[in-house]
Formats: C-alpha cells, structure tokens, sequence
C-alpha cells in the first residue's frame, strides 16, 4: 500500500512561460494498494536446477546413512574387542589357578621327598608367568572399554558390564549372491554415488536448456485514487519471452563442463560399485575362513585339555616330573588363545559383511544374534 502527498516545481523541470499553468503544483496525495505476481510459466532451467538440488539432498541422506554405518561397525568391533578381551581374561584366571594347584602339588611332593626341587621351580615360574599374562590382558581389558566409552559417548573411565558374549554361530541364512544383491540394493555410499550421477546428468540437461526460450508472466491489480473511499480498481498484465542470443559461447562452455563433471561422476559410481562387491566378497572369505578356524581351534582345545588332565594324572602319580605338565599348560593357553581369537575374527567378519550389504544396524543385529 502507498500513501503519496507532493508538490512539483515545474519551472525546476523546464516547463516556464506558459500561461494560465503556475510553476508549483500541489499539494497534492494519492493512495495506491496493490498486490503483483511474477511467475515463470515455461523455464526449463530453473526446472531441471530444482531436480538437481533434489538429488543433492538425497545423496547428502545417503551419504550421512554411510557415516551411520561406519559408525555401527566401529562400535560393533569396539564391542567384540571387549568380548574377546574379557574371555581372554577369564581363560587366564583358570590357567592361574591351574598353575597354582600344579605348584602346590609339586611343593608337597617336595616335602614328601617324592620330588626334585626343579619340579618346583618350574611349577612356580610356570604360575608367575600365567600371574604376568592375567596383569596384561586385565590392563587390554580395561583400556578397551575406555575406547569403547569414547565410541558410545560415554565419560572416559566409567565402568560398565557387557550383557552378551556372543557364542559361536555360523552364519547360513546368506549366500554371496544374496550378499551381493542386497549391498547394490542398500549399500548408502552406492545410493550416493547414484543419486551424484543423476544431479550431473539433471545439470547438463539445465545446461542445454539455457538455449530455450523462458516466458515470464507479471500480473497486478490494485486500487488508486485520493483516498480508499474514492479509489478504483486497476490492473495490468506483460507476458515476457527471453531468449539468449549472445551467449552460445557462455552456453557451450557450460555444457562442456557439465559433461565433464557427469563423466566423473560416472567413473566415481563405477569405482564405488566395485569396491562395494569386492568388500563383500572380501567378508565371505573371512567369514569362510575364521569358521574354519574356529572348528579347528575348538578341536585343538580339546585335545590340550585332554593333555593336560593326562600330564596331571601322571605327574600325580610320579611317573613324570613337572615339565611335561608346564608344557602341558602351555599347549592349553596357546589353544585358547586361538580360540578366542578365531571366534573374534568370526564375528568381526559378519558384522563386516553386515556393513558390505549396507543397512548395518539391522543386519549386524541378525547376524550376531544368538542361534
């Protein structure tokens, strides 16, 4: 709305010597309301530059749901890194009381006079050194769950329990062809590379459209007069028609660097496509791998612990000294060991293969899940 009073000096714009017209005119006001419309009603390039901010933004949710999935992974070997860690601890706090039962018995059969003293300075350096074993992975231990509690976001130092411990399970309910099939389906960072492709295909075809003819339409209406009381009701309406005539070469280079970004980012989908099949691929054969392990080393702990129960017996019983069950003891730590360690491995390679297929915090859930 405009409320205008004025006065005009008309000699000051060269309008002097007329008779009957006085040099000043005025005072005099007006009142105009008036409302007005701009409208673009064919424009290809700001049409298809929207299409390009829409596919923007999706790969921008694309992008962040990768940011998601590297984050779940990251807490999820952060998590079996303390489960492993804790197995680890609770194995040598069985060894340390196994070394200390065996150098017992060997201080008894000393002061019975049934055994050498080396029996038991071997019994002893073998529990010192089972003591030395459970100080380091109780100190692992616990600068694990620091790293965890920044992970999480937790304080550094505050203690906290883990509730699962996650058994060996095999993994059975995917193939590698599913695996494959669901990591183009769903893998985030692929959804980003595509939607990147389609924005620089969108740009280059706004790019093209900047040789088409755009039509504008501009509409108002209003009320003027002395005073709203007296006003009347005006309106006027243009249509426009642009067309570029001087800036084919603006527009050539424009296209020309369109196609070179939409070629990048064509060659950046590609390399993104295979690096998500070799990164499932490359989770099936640890998987295939560590499960191999596993079964392996549970058959070894076995057969250590039949050892050991059998150099005890012996030992017990004075027909061998105390190497043969230090020795003993040892193959059983060792055996353990690779047990935990290859049940780690198993577990990291599903939630790594939960990661390839995209969508990482459902399927990491499935695939660790109690059998």
């Amino acid at each position: 709305m405009l409320v205008t009073g004025e006065q005009l000096n008309l000699a000051a714009l060269g309008f002097t010597g007329f008779p009957g017209i006085p040099m000043v005119v005025g005072p005099f006001h007006y009142f105009d309301a008036r409302a007005g419309l701009l409208q673009s009603v064919f424009d290809l390039t700001r049409v298809r530059n929207y299409r390009v901010s829409r596919e923007n933004l999706k790969s921008i949710r694309f992008a962040a749901q990768d940011a998601r999935d590297l984050i779940v992974l990251a807490v999820t070997g952060g998590y079996l890194q303390i489960v492993a860690a804790e197995a680890r601890v609770s194995t040598v706090k069985a060894q340390v009381a196994t070394a200390a039962a065996t150098y017992r018995q060997a201080r008894d059969r000393l002061a019975a006079g049934v055994a050498p003293l080396i029996d038991v300075t071997r019994t002893q350096v073998e529990l010192q050194t089972q003591q030395q074993r459970l100080i380091a992975v109780q100190n692992d231990l616990a600068k694990l769950k620091i790293a965890l509690d920044r992970l999480i976001g937790l304080p550094a130092g505050q203690d906290f329990n883990l509730t699962d411990t996650l058994p060996y399970a095999p993994l059975t309910s995917v193939t590698l062809e599913q695996a494959l099939a669901g990591a183009r389906a769903h893998r985030a960072d692929l959804k980003a590379a595509e939607s990147q492709v389609r924005a620089s295909e969108l740009a280059r075809s706004s790019a093209v459209a900047e040789r088409y003819p755009s039509v504008q339409l501009a509409a108002d209406y209003g009320l003027i007069g002395q005073d709203p009381t007296s006003s009347h009701g005006t309106f006027a309406v243009t249509g426009v028609v642009r067309m570029q005539v001087f800036d084919g070469g603006r527009i050539s280079a424009d296209i020309e660097q369109a196609d070179a970004a939409l070629r990048q980012r064509r060659s950046e989908y590609q390399d993104i496509g295979g690096r998500v099949e070799a990164d499932v691929r490359s989770a099936f054969l640890d998987l295939t791998s560590a499960a191999n392990q596993v079964s392996v080393a549970e058959s070894n702990r076995g057969l250590a612990a039949q050892t050991l129960a059998q150099a005890e017996d012996r030992f017990a019983a004075g027909v061998t000294d105390s190497l043969e069950v230090v020795q003993a003891q040892e193959s059983v730590a060792a055996a353990e060991q690779d047990y935990i360690s290859a049940l780690y491995s198993h577990n990291l390679a599903k939630a790594t293969l939960a990661r390839a297929m995209g969508q990482a915090d459902a399927n990491i859930k499935q695939f660790l899940a109690r059998p």
